[in-house]
């Protein structure tokens, strides 16, 4: 390998893998929403309100915190963003973020003023942060500025006399710095990247059954390589207003790019796990029985599915393209029957009975038969590409790699 195809490999690789960084440090302000939405929930009137329990002071208290919770979730991606992409960041990474999400906003604001967007009313105190411009894509501008500013200059020595001032006490200042050059940038050409924003929403949700099923099959393709949250950020939190906070907010027609997935993690997935456990050897279906069992239940649950997801999803990657088809194939199906119905941490039966009610959800029960279809087929894809090609899934592997395990856990 010649040395310029191996710098272009390594710069590759290296880009991979800030990628793949940038996608988990996402998964700390999403890992907020199921507090905010339980308490969003219980404050709403069906549930402790006035058309519920009555308890109506309790229901505007958990109200008012989970809705200020979404009403922040600009500040919250920026600061969760800026610790969990730094590489060992600390509690000053955090304070540049919210630094520099405050004088980015502020600066904006001069070019683009709240008085001009929707939803301000003349003499209110503030409009939310969620709506303030570029709303969460702004919290990801300044978390990953605040980030890269962190590593460049947390170990900064000044003269003596500034001394005071470096490490990591300049991170804040030279955050706040780089904040106001960028939002002088970013207000002067608002009104221009707030329109295609738009547009690409409206493309995007112009034909939720199309949009939907392609977006839940590159939702599953891209978990491989841990870039989904890419994915899913734009489509949940920033196009045409975002499809869970749109879902939040009770607006009818979200829950395009959420509804399909339940149908998947409660019952197709689950599925595909018995199929792995009663195909594997006899001598490992205890060992196998007990991880799978596992996983169904935490997929049916709680809605995270990267347990039964990874056990096939190289060892036997052609039932894993399946399954991203499949996902797709179940959006674009719950929203060409109009079933709405959507989550705070994902498509598991938590938030399925959580959000069951909601003022947004509409023919959820449809879900559960709809659910138990895919369950059928996956279980009955599964089984017999299994068995028919012979693949490598948890249980059935070479017996000479299973006396290596055997060998290993006795040592």
């Amino acid at each position: 390998m010649s040395s310029t195809t191996a710098e272009g490999a390594k710069k590759s690789g290296s880009g991979l893998a800030g990628l793949q960084r940038f996608g988990r440090s996402l998964m700390l302000p999403i890992a907020v929403l199921p507090a905010a939405g339980i308490l969003l929930r219980f404050g709403q009137d069906d549930m402790l309100g006035k058309d519920g329990l009555g308890w109506n002071k309790v229901a505007s208290v958990l109200g008012a915190a989970g809705g200020t919770l979404f009403n922040w979730l600009p500040l919250l991606f920026a600061v969760g963003i800026a610790v969990g992409f730094a590489k060992k960041g600390d509690g000053s990474t955090a304070v540049a973020a919210v630094v520099g999400f405050f004088v980015f906003s502020a600066v904006i604001q001069v070019f683009a003023p709240l008085s001009d967007l929707p939803g301000y009313k003349a003499g209110a105190t503030e409009l939310a942060p969620i709506k303030w411009p570029y709303s969460v894509l702004a919290g990801v501008v300044v978390g990953i500025v605040a980030a890269l500013l962190w590593q460049k200059y947390h170990r900064i020595k000044l003269p003596a006399y500034l001394a005071f001032f470096g490490g990591r006490r300049f991170v804040p200042i030279i955050t706040a710095g780089v904040m106001v050059l960028l939002g002088v940038i970013f207000g002067l050409v608002f009104h221009w990247v707030d329109q295609g924003i738009q547009a690409a929403g409206d493309a995007v949700t112009a034909s939720p059954i199309v949009g939907g099923g392609i977006y839940g099959a590159l939702n599953r393709l891209l978990i491989p390589v841990g870039l989904h949250q890419l994915l899913n950020v734009p489509v949940w939190f920033i196009f045409d207003g975002g499809d869970i906070n749109n879902f939040v907010a009770g607006k009818m027609s979200a829950g395009a790019f959420t509804t399909g997935f339940f149908p998947i993690f409660m019952f197709a997935l689950p599925a595909a796990a018995l199929a792995i456990w009663q195909t594997a050897r006899p001598a490992q279906k205890k060992v196998v029985g007990g991880v799978m069992i596992a996983g169904a239940l935490t997929s049916f649950l709680t809605g995270v599915t990267e347990p039964i997801e990874f056990s096939f999803m190289f060892v036997a990657w052609p039932l894993y393209l399946f399954h991203a088809i499949m996902t797709g194939t179940s959006l674009a199906i719950c929203n060409a029957l109009g079933i709405h119905q959507s989550f705070n941490f994902s498509a598991g039966a938590i938030d399925y009975l959580l959000n069951f009610g909601a003022p947004a959800a509409q023919k959820p029960w449809l879900l559960i038969p709809i659910g138990l279809v895919y369950a059928v087929i996956y279980y009955v894809v599964f089984r017999f590409a299994i068995t028919k090609w012979n693949l490598r899934t948890p249980g059935r592997e070479d017996d000479s790699i299973e006396a290596d395990l055997d060998r290993t856990a006795a040592a």
